[in-house]
């Protein structure tokens, strides 16, 4: 059963007053030990996320309100995104590697290694709409057994990745990164955000048409706890996870909002029918906010 509580937005600037929503925030399910990765699939209108320690990914059916299991187990799945024609992407830490999930059920691996090497353990992923998949890889799932193995580090460093999407290789596209952990595309994919989590702060890239980065330069920083996951909305604001809140940012950088919650923000995502439904993954629950605010919608989309 869906319960609500008091929706705590705190506006920080005047362009604050853009964004409206719902007074009170669905806690759409509870129970989990560490949710992550939400990703809304238009099609059949459920959201899926992992829950990490759990090994497992769960439903939701936006048109009944049930909650089931999606996979289980699921490699200790992180991060999830939806391809260009809908089909789940995974970070998978259990295994140490990126996969997609077909249309029939079977699991294709994307990316295990680099030069011969073992990834860390890949956190989160975004698909471009050259098909280009694209992924951070920390080492959370190998450092301890509670979100996937412990196993020593084969790579050095943690590194932004890209896979290409006609010849399948792998390469580094930066590498001077602490912590790489959420990332995301602007609208037009000339920009790419990625939080660094242990560096508390966002970088900003500009991508090349071969693919490439350039730039880097910290789009913003944060002393109210971790940076993780983030989206990007329609007009170009970023909201971003970070310690019990989530963060909304003006495309110039500017903190002009802040939604905060009882607990731990891990990612986000937007979805329903209008892509205005904001859900949010936040340690033992998920909740749901209805706002005047509409996810960029992909290029391909």
């Amino acid at each position: 059963m869906t319960t609500t509580i008091p929706t705590d937005f705190e506006p920080f600037d005047p362009r604050a007053a853009e964004i409206r929503g719902d007074l009170r925030t669905e806690v759409l399910h509870t129970g989990t030990r560490w949710a992550e990765g939400p990703v809304y699939f238009p099609a059949g209108r459920f959201l899926v996320w992992s829950d990490i320690p759990n090994d497992r990914m769960l439903r939701w059916d936006e048109t009944t309100g049930n909650v089931g299991s999606f996979r289980q187990p699921a490699g200790y799945a992180n991060g999830n995104t939806l391809d260009r024609v809908g089909r789940l992407v995974s970070c998978e830490q259990g295994h140490r590697r990126v996969t997609r999930t077909e249309a029939d059920g079977r699991i294709t691996v994307l990316a295990d290694r680099y030069q011969g090497k073992r990834l860390n353990s890949p956190n989160d992923v975004v698909v471009r709409s050259d098909g280009s998949i694209w992924f951070t890889d920390p080492p959370y799932g190998i450092i301890s057994d509670y979100e996937g193995h412990r196993a020593e580090q084969e790579i050095d460093g943690c590194h932004v990745y890209r896979v290409d999407p006609g010849t399948a290789v792998v390469r580094i596209v930066a590498d001077d990164f602490v912590r790489p952990n959420g990332l995301a595309f602007s609208a037009d994919e000339k920009q790419l955000y990625v939080t660094d989590t242990e560096a508390s702060h966002i970088r900003v890239f500009e991508v090349r048409e071969d693919g490439r980065l350039s730039g880097g330069k910290v789009f913003a920083e944060t002393e109210h706890g971790p940076y993780d996951g983030l989206r990007l909305d329609d007009t170009g604001r970023l909201w971003v996870a970070t310690g019990k809140a989530v963060n909304c940012y003006h495309p110039d950088g500017t903190l002009i909002g802040r939604l905060k919650f009882p607990e731990q923000v891990a990612n986000v995502v937007f979805g329903g029918p209008k892509r205005n439904r904001l859900f949010i993954t936040a340690t033992s629950s998920v909740y749901s906010l209805m706002s005047g605010v509409r996810g960029a919608r992909p290029v391909w989309g």
